[in-house]
């Protein structure tokens, strides 16, 4: 039993795994892959003037050799799982601990730990008159609930007098990523239901991995937008409308996943159940947005939209050499040029979903990467890194239906077929066998002594036992008979 347990475990594996139906080079792949992710993570010191990046990239690379070791010396049935584990200890665990304990970060995570504080002396996340690139908040209001713990355990009298808020646990409890990461990676684990072993590879992924440790502050919206299209895979409208509305009051760049969960939504359970969806994703964002835009219209509209396209007070420090970076730059004119190459991406893709919307998750989550790629290409101001986030989704679509059929598509127009066949009646038909008329598989004998041939039997509610009874099997060595004639009285000479 213990054996079969293990085989089991192992088999999870090969659902995702490329590599495990066939070939002999798959230890070497795996090993290649671990190589490749340890070179680019001992080349980003050497290239990154940030001092978290640098210390990520160290830890990691060690990691990554490490994982690349294991693959090599364990045997085959682990050597795949423990090489995973040895990456995540390596490029996840432990950098995080040591970047958290020792308060190194990239400024977005003291930005939302701020935002926190001002959200609940001033009662809104945004500075009336921010001086300084640190008291922007270029964060829609939701995202200030990662910073609350740490906001609240400076505020509350009573939580100051907790002897563990002074050492290294109020450290790590508050920091913004470590809650962060929680919610991305139970988005992930919710979202791919029983395969949640490409969760593990795709966490310790430099993609993953390096934001997870240094930031943060995209994985969540990542997360929810995951989640949001498995429940409209799943034809669940009201969650995938809740996880929707969760992830558009994080960060306005979740908005144009709006459109692809509704397409999915009307592909695969129909347009009322994407209406449906539509409607508790906007309701439940303007729960969580409106408040804080009510109470501070101005700010937020030139921290939240105005700053992250080059049109605020200061200059945004997202200037990755992007296409429209480098056309925002040309001048004023130069800048409405991006904006309209923007516009006309946006258009394209609704188009698209309109023409064919997506079928399935993957469809749904390659169609959502198109877009944002050309959004953060097109964009006045952006960063390379961005790019992670279309990488993450199209990479967990298909670790998530490695192994699965293809769902059925909804389609109101076209006429379905009947959902039995002629003399395929059992006890799991959908018809109730107390009003449905069965057609008798052979025709009665007649009542009558007299007559010689068998009467018509009309089609009447069936009063015999359900599933109604087959005639016995007949052996090779008996003759063929007619029902009909053995049970009548001979034919008279005359006839």
């Amino acid at each position: 039993m213990n054996q079969q347990a293990r085989q089991g475990r192992w088999a999870r594996w090969d659902r995702w795994d490329p590599w495990a139906r066939g070939g002999s080079g798959r230890r070497a792949l795996w090993c290649g892959g671990w190589l490749v992710a340890a070179g680019w993570a001992g080349a980003l010191p050497l290239v990154s003037g940030l001092g978290p990046h640098r210390s990520w990239g160290v830890c990691a690379a060690i990691g990554y050799l490490a994982a690349a070791v294991a693959v090599v010396v364990l045997p085959r049935r682990r050597a795949r799982a423990e090489s995973v584990a040895v990456a995540l200890c390596g490029a996840v665990l432990v950098p995080l601990l040591l970047l958290v304990l020792t308060g190194q970060g990239q400024s977005e995570v003291g930005v939302i730990e701020r935002s926190a504080a001002r959200l609940l002396d001033d009662g809104t996340p945004y500075a009336a008159e921010p001086r300084t690139l640190a008291e922007y908040t270029p964060y829609l209001p939701g995202m200030a609930a990662f910073g609350l713990p740490r906001a609240l355990s400076e505020a509350l009298p009573w939580a100051q007098a907790l002897p563990w808020v002074e050492g290294w646990p109020a450290r790590l409890l508050g920091d913004a990523r470590l809650w962060c990461a929680a919610v991305f990676l139970g988005c992930l684990l919710r979202a791919s239901g029983p395969r949640r072993a490409g969760v593990a590879l795709l966490t310790a992924s430099p993609v993953v991995a390096l934001p997870l440790c240094v930031s943060g502050v995209d994985l969540p919206m990542t997360g929810l937008c995951c989640l949001a299209l498995a429940g409209a895979a799943r034809g669940r409208p009201v969650g995938a409308g809740l996880a929707l509305a969760a992830a558009c009051s994080l960060k306005w760049t979740a908005w144009p996943a709006l459109p692809v969960v509704a397409g999915l939504l009307a592909a695969t359970t129909g347009r009322r159940a994407a209406l449906r969806g539509t409607a508790v994703a906007v309701a439940g964002t303007a729960v969580l947005v409106l408040p804080g835009a009510l109470r501070s219209p101005g700010p937020m509209l030139r921290q939240v939209f105005a700053f992250p396209t080059g049109r605020g007070d200061l200059p945004t420090p997202a200037g990755s050499p992007l296409p429209g970076r480098l056309l925002a730059d040309l001048g004023p004119v130069g800048w409405s040029a991006a904006v309209a190459l923007l516009l006309l991406a946006g258009l394209a893709v609704a188009v698209s979903l309109v023409l064919r919307p997506p079928r399935d998750v993957v469809g749904a989550a390659d169609r959502l990467a198109l877009g944002l790629c050309l959004a953060f290409l097109l964009a006045p101001a952006g960063r390379f890194g961005y790019l992670a986030l279309p990488l993450v989704l199209a990479v967990w679509a298909r670790s998530r239906s490695a192994g699965r059929p293809a769902p059925r598509s909804f389609e109101p127009n076209s006429f379905a077929p009947h959902p039995f066949e002629p003399n395929s009646f059992g006890p799991n038909s959908p018809v109730d066998p107390r009003t449905e008329v069965v057609p008798i598989p052979w025709a009665p004998l007649s009542s009558s002594p007299t007559t010689s041939r068998p009467a018509r039997a009309a089609s009447k509610p069936s009063s015999t036992p359900w599933p109604p009874a087959c005639p016995p099997a007949r052996s090779s060595s008996t003759p063929r008979t007619n029902p009909a004639r053995t049970a009548t009285t001979p034919l008279s000479p005359s006839r």
